[in-house]
């Protein structure tokens, strides 16, 4: 008697036999050749959380030394990580930030690099222009940490780029990287990000349209919440809200990349302040990101760098959303 198997075999050999019989071959000719496009499709993505609208938005992917610059594992390691997830080195590392519209109020987290990192990043103005919004409408910036590639995009050529907004920055950070004194005593290779932090934070100082928000308190009371994630800078925060039972956070910097800090929290990166505290803060975000199943978003992580926090056989994993086209 025939198992179902061997019936399956008879009828794929015997359908591929029937196809063969009528199959007519018709040589192909191409009329014309296409050359290459050479450009990306503009870097946005768009999904609701609750009634509010949420648009990733990227500002480029830089190519970083990154197997150079993770603390607590060697270089070999960790491009041994990168590779086996099919990542080179040097590595695209994503730089993302997120437009939320609340009906009322657009607000947008994190600024981008603006002309500060190369010719890769500061794309964030023209994909905003695509996602189909104006740099006018948006109400607020709140910003995680004052690193060039989150405040970058604040200012051109010495001018505000949001030019009716109010910009939002986490109190301890204010005091550290806008501090003259705390510049002097920081080592040389340190000190452009002081003056980096000054040329895109002065415009908004000057024209009175920037306030510092304390730790784990409403950086814009009612929409937007923020907890202290400290280590990476002193005053590094995530961003967060509610709506509708949904809770989605942005943590900035937790992680640089998606592949070797979710299975070792223990790894570092040369940019980190305190690299010690921001070991324990990963940990405490990836605990709670898991206990609490909510939708985090990640500036380094892969674009649109929106997706969720699960436990696995190694420690943690990243799992991204899926790809929807009903907003």
């Amino acid at each position: 008697m025939l198992s179902r198997r061997d019936m399956l075999k008879g009828s794929l050999a015997a359908m591929a036999v029937g196809a063969a019989a009528s199959t007519v071959f018709i040589p192909l000719h191409a009329a014309a050749s296409a050359p290459l496009v050479g450009t990306q499709a503009p870097g946005y993505y768009r999904l609701m959380v609750g009634d509010v609208e949420v648009t990733a938005l990227s500002d480029g992917t830089g190519l970083f030394p990154i197997a150079d610059l993770y603390l607590n594992i060697t270089p070999e390691q960790a491009r041994t990580a990168l590779a086996n997830a099919f990542q080179g080195t040097p590595t695209h590392l994503s730089v993302n930030a997120y437009l939320l519209n609340f009906g009322d109020r657009l607000i947008l987290l994190d600024a981008g690099a603006g002309d500060l990192m190369g010719p890769a990043l500061g794309k964030l103005t023209n994909n905003i222009i695509a996602s189909g919004y104006h740099l006018d409408q948006i109400d607020d910036v709140v910003i995680t940490h004052i690193h060039p590639d989150h405040v970058g995009g604040l200012v051109l050529n010495g001018n505000k780029v949001f030019a009716n907004a109010m910009v939002h920055v986490p109190k301890l950070d204010a005091e550290y990287w806008l501090s003259a004194e705390k510049r002097d005593k920081a080592p040389d290779d340190a000190k452009q990000f002081f003056d980096q932090a000054v040329s895109s934070t002065k415009p908004y100082i000057d024209s009175d349209t920037l306030r510092t928000y304390d730790t784990d308190m409403p950086a814009i009371p009612g929409v937007i919440t923020s907890t202290h994630r400290p280590g990476h800078t002193p005053g590094h925060s995530a961003l967060w809200f509610e709506s509708k039972g949904e809770k989605f956070v942005y943590w900035g910097d937790i992680t640089h990349g998606d592949v070797i800090q979710f299975d070792e929290p223990g790894v570092a990166i040369a940019f980190d302040v305190d690299p010690d505290q921001a070991v324990i803060t990963r940990e405490a975000a990836f605990a709670e990101a898991v206990a609490e199943k909510y939708m985090v978003a990640g500036c380094h992580i892969a674009f649109p760098g929106i997706g969720y926090v699960v436990e696995d056989s190694t420690m943690f994993d990243w799992v991204p959303v899926n790809y929807r086209a009903d907003v």
